[in-house]
């Protein structure tokens, strides 16, 4: 399943209606991920701590009205420390 399902499936988003803006979120969080120092292959391969990183910022960052917002951008930032943290995504020379 492509990373644009996975997260409308998620954000419990059926059609093609915010396909537009949830793709936004996705290349703007892999450019996060990229500008803190996780390795771009790391990124855009299917990892699953990656793909979960990219599901909780969309949580966080999708629609306007979502009361979970703060402790979904919570979870994403623990996730993308511990991910910077371990030493396993970041780039190497």
């Amino acid at each position: 399943m492509a990373l644009i399902d996975d997260v409308k499936n998620e954000l419990r988003v059926s059609g093609a209606d915010f396909d537009n803006e949830i793709q936004g979120l996705i290349d703007a969080v892999k450019l996060e991920m990229k500008s803190k120092g996780l390795d771009e292959t790391k990124i855009n391969n299917d990892d699953a701590l990656v793909r979960q990183a990219i599901i909780l910022y969309c949580k966080a960052n999708f629609g306007w009205d979502n009361p979970e917002a703060e402790r979904f951008q919570n979870r994403y930032e623990m996730t993308l420390n511990h991910m910077l943290l371990s030493g396993e995504y970041e780039v190497t020379a």
